[in-house]
C-alpha cells in the first residue's frame, strides 16, 4: 500500500531585508514539502500565528530594533505550539545559548548553502534540533558567571535602559522619571561607556544579549 502524501510543513519566515525574506520564501515555496508565507517584523509575526497555524518558524534573530528573542514568549501566549528555528548572519555563543535555552529548536546561518536550510528545516519540522557548523558544541548550558568586566547599573541607568528597551524618546523617558532630558542623554552616555556600544541601536541589541537579567 503507497503511504498517503503527508500535507507541507506551514512555515512562517519572519526577516526584515525584503529582498532576502522575498528571494528565500520563493526558493522554498519551490520544494514540496513546505508551504510558506513571509512577513517583516515580530507584530506582523505575532499577528499572522493569531490567525492561524503554523508548524515551523524561520526567525531573523536581527530584526532593526527588535530581537528574536522576544518572539517565542509572546508566541506562547497566544497559544502557537510549533517550532523556531533562527537563521542569521551570526550570534554569540552566549546568546545562543540563551536562545536553545528559551526553547528555540535550533541555529541556522545564513552563510550556509540552501540545500542545508531545507535540511535542517526538516529537521526541526520533525521534532529534532538543529545547530550551525560553528555552533555545533553549543548546549544549553548557562554562560560561565562572574565576568570581572559585567558592568553594574545604577537604578537610574536600569530604569532609563528599560525605556530605551520599550523604543521610548529621550523626551518620553525624561517624562516618565521625571528628570531633565540633558540628564537623560548623560545617563545614556554612561551606558554608551559601560557596555561599550556607540549608538542606541547597539545598546538595545547588547541589552537583550547580554544583560536582561539586569533590566
Amino acid at each position: 500500500m503507497t503511504p498517503a502524501a503527508s500535507k507541507p510543513v506551514r512555515v512562517l519566515l519572519v526577516d526584515d531585508h525584503a529582498l532576502f525574506r522575498e528571494t528565500l520564501a520563493k526558493a522554498l515555496q519551490a520544494e514540496p514539502e513546505f508551504h510558506m508565507e513571509h512577513c517583516a517584523s515580530l507584530r506582523e509575526a505575532l499577528q499572522a500565528i493569531s490567525r492561524k497555524p503554523f508548524d515551523l518558524v524561520l526567525l531573523d534573530h536581527d530584526l532593526g530594533d527588535e530581537r528574536g528573542s522576544q518572539f517565542l514568549p509572546a508566541a506562547r501566549e497566544l497559544g502557537f505550539e510549533g517550532r523556531v528555528l533562527i537563521v542569521t548572519a551570526g550570534v554569540s555563543e552566549a546568546e545562543a545559548r540563551r536562545l536553545l535555552r528559551q526553547g528555540l529548536a535550533g541555529i541556522f546561518l545564513k552563510q550556509e548553502p540552501f540545500r542545508e536550510l531545507v535540511d535542517s528545516m526538516k529537521v526541526v519540522a520533525g521534532g529534532g534540533t538543529w545547530r550551525a557548523g560553528s555552533l555545533a558544541g553549543i548546549d544549553e548550558a548557562p554562560a560561565p558567571s562572574g565576568r570581572s568586566s559585567e558592568p553594574v547599573f545604577t537604578e537610574r541607568q536600569r530604569g532609563a535602559l528599560r525605556l530605551v528597551v520599550e523604543g521610548l524618546s529621550n523626551k518620553e523617558i525624561a517624562w516618565r522619571l521625571q528628570i531633565s532630558e540633558s540628564y537623560v542623554k548623560a545617563i545614556l552616555q554612561d551606558l554608551f561607556q559601560k557596555t561599550g556600544v556607540r549608538t542606541r541601536g547597539q545598546l538595545v541589541r547588547v541589552a537583550f544579549e547580554q544583560y536582561e537579567d539586569q533590566i
